[in-house]
């Protein structure tokens, strides 16, 4: 029953494929068969194979097919020749490419899509890479969240990248690793904070004064905005009258709602407050004995 079944979808495979009709220009799809230094072999599910001579792979001058295209790999490439003089069809990856990955880049735009892209060269005011086998663009503001001064020094690295700019008509493809780099630290700060604890008293610097209060910096990247009302118990006309930048404080945190962090200093004056209301108070010790007795009273008078 089993081969019968097996026999039958062989068959309407056959028809299909007599059925078919593939035709110069068409961009087909087809599985990778095999791999050589010459060129890249198709199944297309056809009566005869596609085959991709290696010039027509890539606009990538370091593709590797042996690398990139791996037994097994689906491709589409676009009918060149349907008889190349030996059977087969002939087909360019490439062609294919310049129609198919405009679209592609399109979705990745939109869709705010990360790619790890191999810097190939430098240029002047940045370095170029390829996707989707398009060359593409990354300024020298665009490769870090720091100044690069020399992009050269970047050549032959992998950064994590998202387009930013797509224009088919002036084959313009510009990408972003700064924009990565940026969400990668913002998802790790705010991983710091959510591990704060309010109440715990931290000590930072004052980093800058603002009219409404002062950002102090309690270090591992985060700082905290310390409110003119939360500065001192002291009614104060200026944040400047207590604090100036540089200046080492001790601070309560007091909550870290929406990734920013809260900190107080008159919170601190409250705490050292009560611990003094609290404290015992001293006894007096004099000189002399508290009590006298009546003989002591008796032996000073004179009778």
């Amino acid at each position: 029953m089993d081969q019968n079944m097996e026999s039958m979808k062989d068959y309407e495979q056959e028809i299909e494929r007599s059925f078919r009709k593939i035709n110069e220009g068409d961009i087909v799809s087809g599985t990778v068969i095999a791999v050589s230094e010459e060129d890249v072999t198709l199944d297309l599910n056809y009566y005869t194979q596609g085959i991709i001579k290696v010039e027509n792979l890539s606009n990538d001058p370091d593709f590797n097919p042996k690398e990139q295209l791996p037994v097994g790999t689906v491709i589409e490439a676009t009918v060149i020749k349907v008889d190349d003089g030996q059977g087969n069809i002939e087909l360019s990856k490439k062609e294919a490419n310049d129609v198919l990955a405009w679209d592609r880049l399109s979705e990745m735009l939109e869709q705010e899509t990360v790619v790890t892209v191999h810097i190939k060269e430098s240029v002047p005011a940045g370095v170029i890479a390829f996707v989707e086998g398009i060359r593409a663009f990354i300024p020298a503001s665009q490769l870090s969240t720091d100044y690069v001064e020399d992009c050269s020094t970047w050549v032959g690295k992998n950064v994590e990248a998202v387009v930013i700019t797509v224009d088919r008509e002036k084959e313009k493809l510009v990408l972003s690793a700064r924009k990565v780099a940026r969400a990668k630290e913002e998802e790790a700060r705010n991983h710091r904070i959510a591990m704060m604890v309010p109440g715990s008293v931290v000590e930072g610097t004052v980093e800058s004064i603002m009219p409404y209060g002062a950002f102090v910096n309690i270090g591992n990247g985060i700082s905290g905005l310390v409110h003119i009302s939360q500065v001192s118990q002291k009614r104060i006309g200026s944040v400047h009258e207590v604090l100036k930048e540089g200046q080492k404080v001790k601070v309560k945190i007091l909550n870290t709602n929406d990734g920013k962090v809260s900190l107080s200093m008159k919170a601190l004056e409250e705490i050292m407050e009560e611990k003094q209301e609290d404290a015992p108070a001293e006894e007096y010790i004099s000189g002399e004995s508290a009590a006298t007795s009546l003989g002591d009273l008796l032996a000073k008078l004179k009778l």
